[in-house]
């Protein structure tokens, strides 16, 4: 087995980079921030490094929000983070699903779901993106984990089988790392350079998405209005506002981001209705193009993907940050075992464990929301009635309701335990 790499620390007992970490990991988002912690909560000897591109504090600046389902929840309460959260944490009561034309005077609601797995326990919260980054944040420099920013991965190279991956860091500097990590986005540069290729398709979408203000509370009510350009969700926060992601066409959503805001507020309202009273839009509006990217390999010699570095999926059904969770749950599990058995944690070996765990559920998810978006983003008459009476009969189904909650909440199939609630 590798030497383990020592921490270095300062008289105050701050922690510096390691030179050699066990651990490399490349992106400081959710889940390179949730891997790191889940290892370096369960294995504190090992020696972690996350770097990140991004300047100092840009986290900081982010106004979205995500759905955090109930596993997931669970792995942050197991890892000490989710008692922080609870303050900004909206739980989701209830969900109801509709279909209509985008001018439609009504919108029927053919599919209603209770929002609760357990008792008192829904099956997801939203939460507002920088508190979770902060309180990840907040775990890994707790438990010695040292997070570099404006510094990232250019290259890496084995210099012979079975021996560390000499990393070359943006900044000049060489790191050798028993594990690298690649946490750097549906874009990952990491990937690329590990040689892996992708499954790719664009979808002529892009996601927009804004918080909402409005005059009436949401009781904890999430939508789910399946229109003809793509649905159009909104998801309750705390106190009278909303989250709303926006699948548009994207000449449609190049030209509303790029007109006035009156004609955004109109086109908002037509979506939005006005059962929740006045609305406003309430600080940025951002877009990204929509699509379904899917690694052929999670793995290579001493390289791991997780994330959307892994797989980057529609929107439709709020999987994709969970999907993430559960990687990073996995991942952690793997190499944590590994290592408690003497094992070489960068070895292919040890690695494709990780990458059989993880691969069918993402490429299962990657094509039901590919399905679910082609079936429902369209116009067809025809097509409609028949998907409607799916969605009735679905909801005159309890059994068939319950099995869907449970894959929203990210509690079926071989959860890694951290999604379980149980320590690694």
């Amino acid at each position: 087995m590798a030497t383990t790499a020592k921490r270095k620390t300062t008289a105050k007992g701050s922690t510096k980079a390691p030179e050699n970490p066990d651990i490399l990991i490349a992106g400081a988002g959710y889940v390179g921030l949730a891997t790191a912690a889940a290892i370096a909560h369960a294995a504190p000897h090992l020696a972690i490094r996350v770097v990140d591109p991004a300047p100092e504090g840009v986290w900081k600046k982010d106004a979205r929000a995500s759905a955090i389902a109930a596993a997931a929840s669970r792995m942050l309460a197991e890892l000490g983070c989710w008692d922080a959260l609870l303050e900004e944490a909206e739980p989701i009561r209830e969900m109801i699903v509709t279909d209509s034309k985008t001018g439609d005077p009504t919108r029927p609601v053919f599919l209603t779901f209770d929002g609760e797995v357990l008792q008192g326990e829904p099956f997801a919260h939203m939460l507002p993106n920088a508190a979770l980054n902060g309180a990840l944040r907040a775990k890994c420099e707790a438990s010695g984990v040292t997070i570099s920013q404006g510094v990232a991965v250019s290259g890496f190279f084995e210099e012979a089988p079975g021996a560390p991956l000499t990393v070359t860091l943006t900044n000049g500097k060489e790191v050798k790392a028993r594990l690298l990590v690649a946490a750097d986005g549906v874009k990952s540069a990491l990937r690329g350079l590990a040689g892996i290729k992708t499954v790719h398709w664009d979808y002529g979408q892009m996601g927009i998405v804004a918080t909402i203000a409005h005059e009436r509370p949401h009781e904890g009510r999430a939508e789910e209005h399946f229109l003809p350009a793509g649905p159009f969700a909104i998801l309750p926060l705390k106190g009278n506002r909303s989250s709303i992601v926006w699948s548009e066409t994207k000449e449609t959503a190049e030209r509303l981001l790029a007109g006035d805001d009156f004609t955004f507020d109109v086109e908002l309202e037509q979506r939005f209705g006005l059962k929740l009273g006045e609305i406003r839009v309430e600080g940025p509006k951002r877009a990204y193009p929509l699509g379904l990217t899917l690694a052929r390999d999670f793995v290579k010699p001493r390289v791991a993907l997780v994330g959307d570095a892994a797989h980057g999926i529609h929107p439709i059904a709020g999987q994709g940050l969970n999907l993430g969770f559960k990687d990073a749950a996995a991942l952690a599990e793997t190499v944590v075992e590994a290592d408690r058995l003497g094992l070489d944690l960068g070895a292919l070996d040890v690695l494709q464990r990780y990458e059989r765990w993880r691969r069918f559920d993402t490429w299962q998810m990657g094509v039901t929301t590919d399905v679910l978006n082609r079936l429902f983003s369209n116009d067809f008459t025809p097509l409609r009635a028949v998907r409607d009476i799916g969605l009735g009969l679905v909801d005159r189904m309890p059994g068939v309701k319950n099995f869907f909650i449970g894959q929203a909440a990210g509690l079926s199939g071989p959860a890694p335990r951290l999604l379980r609630g149980e320590p690694i």
